[in-house]
């Protein structure tokens, strides 16, 4: 693998395939509906685990470039194809408890898709409990938490939905966060659902406590959108598009086509590294309309899951539930 980063396991595995023909332990499949493009990744060994960096498991890719431009109709389409993928990962019964938590930070706006996808769900665990002959039987007990951060709270957002989980005791977690990708034109616009939970703060290189199955003991989906890039990414990407351009003008064979084409990855990276570290260290980049995005994206998150945890609900009723 070489240095850039990114969170979205197709990605992984694109960056990979560039590098090795070695796909064992990798399965991928992709596909294109109603101008809503669909990946599907799975991880099924240990060894393809190593190979692209993410836990054995299923990841979905929904791509929906077409977000950006605020076409209602074409959200609800990508809502809808959100709530069938995650239809396809878990099975719910009537009487399933399910814990939604929206990590990140609400104060910074590329941190905040969690809290605002939580502001817009539709809870229903309260009522059912306390007025249960007055609940459509359609619904299902659903609750959900914005924890904070660390920085904010003092506590790994992992112990926090640890603590719950053993205390209200759900049948299923869903976790939504904000990711980072190595492509600016996914920011806002792609959603990865991940059946591996997922580590608070991975998106900008911070490792914490795990929300998993392995560390809560229930079923954990991830669900994360690219809110920023990595500085790096973007200076590696635009010197390899410069040595692309000057090899298409060097004739072969030269000494200075030699060393451009052959030049290593870690020189590349030093390179990139001396522009931009400058004792700042890592450096994430995020676009002016981040606000709008976050805004659009987390309405469509929250309709999706508001049709798939509430059975037979349109997104029409759920609105109207909430208000």
């Amino acid at each position: 693998m070489t240095s850039i980063r990114t969170d979205l396991a197709m990605e992984a595995r694109e960056l990979y395939g560039q590098q090795s023909n070695d796909l064992e332990g990798i399965e991928s499949e992709n596909y294109v509906s109603e101008g809503i493009g669909i990946t599907r990744v799975r991880i099924t060994s240990p060894a393809g685990e190593t190979k692209i960096g993410k836990p054995m498991g299923t990841y979905i890719t929904i791509e929906a470039e077409d977000i950006k431009y605020g076409d209602m109709e074409f959200a609800e389409q990508v809502s809808l194809k959100l709530s069938q993928e995650i239809k396809t990962l878990v099975d719910l019964s009537k009487e399933s408890n399910i814990l939604v938590v929206g990590l990140g930070n609400w104060n910074i706006t590329p941190d905040s898709l969690g809290p605002k996808v939580v502001d817009r769900m539709l809870i229903t665990r309260h009522v059912i409990e306390l007025i249960p002959d007055q609940v459509d039987e359609r619904v299902r007990p659903v609750c959900a938490i914005a924890p904070g951060v660390l920085g904010i709270t003092g506590i790994e957002t992992g112990e926090i939905v640890k603590g719950l989980v053993d205390r209200i005791k759900p049948d299923l977690v869903i976790v939504v966060d904000a990711l980072a990708s190595r492509k600016t034109q996914r920011i806002g616009t792609t959603i990865q659902i991940a059946d591996t939970g997922i580590s608070p703060g991975s998106g900008i290189g911070n490792k914490r406590m795990g929300i998993n199955e392995q560390s809560l003991g229930i079923k954990t989906i991830a669900i994360g959108v690219p809110t920023v890039v990595y500085a790096h990414t973007i200076g590696r990407d635009s010197l390899e598009m410069l040595i692309e351009e000057f090899s298409k003008h060097t004739a072969p064979g030269t000494a200075f086509y030699k060393i451009i084409r052959e030049m290593p990855e870690s020189q590349l990276d030093a390179m990139v590294n001396e522009v931009l570290s400058q004792g700042l260290g890592d450096l994430v980049v995020t676009p002016k309309e981040v606000d709008m995005l976050i805004d659009n994206i987390s309405q469509i998150i929250s309709d999706g899951l508001n049709s798939a945890l509430h059975k037979d609900i349109s997104l029409e009723e759920s609105r109207r539930f909430m208000h």
